[in-house]
């Protein structure tokens, strides 16, 4: 049977990692930006995805030299909660994801799923993954910062009872593995989010594979032996 060390666990990333939904969550920013009065091109949302709703909103009023309240940032929050429920319908595992969290499972290696999101948008995404009660979900809301700050992939590693130095992260942008990073733990980049292979890289990711089917082929080159 596959095996991997016994202190070590996989620590996934959920939109563009495991789901398909970045591009659900830039158009749900687009236009919860538009009925805000901050109209912005999709290429900036995207570049900010995976970042928490607050500090992503903070951070495009930074680029755009806008000055926001507390309010306005939580309202802009809440308009994308309720886009995003408009475009969930549309979700989708990306390719190997099911398959990929089955294997482990299967295996006995532990793993947990870390987002930025918060509870209400990552409990469907979760569920469409077939993952059961036993693993653990840290969503935005259990945390006190989220990425790129590491508390997310802290908590869960916590969660798992394993040591984060012994932890691999599986994200598919620049804001997880910055956060895995920070965390000290070595970091996997997906293609799937839309980043490029450099950009992850650079980040810190010590392999970069197209997506979670690409990941299980090459498991052995992330410590998972046959």
């Amino acid at each position: 049977m596959p095996s991997l060390s016994a202190t070590h666990a996989f620590l996934f990333d959920l939109d563009g990692t495991l789901v398909d939904s970045v591009y659900q969550h830039v158009l749900a920013w687009r236009d919860a930006l538009e009925e805000a009065g901050m109209p912005l091109s999709v290429w900036r949302i995207h570049r900010r995805i995976g970042m928490s709703g607050s500090l992503f909103v903070s951070a495009l009023a930074r680029e755009t030299r806008q000055d926001l309240s507390a309010e306005q940032v939580e309202r802009m929050q809440y308009l994308h909660a309720v886009a995003f429920r408009r475009y969930s319908g549309q979700v989708r595992p990306l390719p190997g994801a099911v398959e990929l969290l089955a294997y482990l499972a299967k295996a006995g290696v532990p793993y947990a799923i870390a987002t930025s999101g918060k509870m209400e948008s990552a409990g469907p995404s979760v569920q469409i993954l077939g993952v059961g009660p036993e693993v653990p979900l840290i969503t935005r809301d259990m945390v006190a910062r989220a990425k790129p700050d590491p508390d997310l992939f802290l908590a869960a590693a916590e969660r798992l009872g394993i040591l984060i130095e012994h932890s691999v992260v599986v994200g598919d942008s620049i804001w997880d593995l910055l956060a895995a990073r920070r965390a000290r733990a070595l970091s996997v980049g997906l293609l799937s989010g839309g980043y490029g292979e450099e950009e992850l890289e650079r980040a810190g990711a010590y392999r970069v594979y197209q997506d979670p089917a690409d990941l299980l082929a090459h498991l052995d080159e992330v410590g998972v032996r046959g």
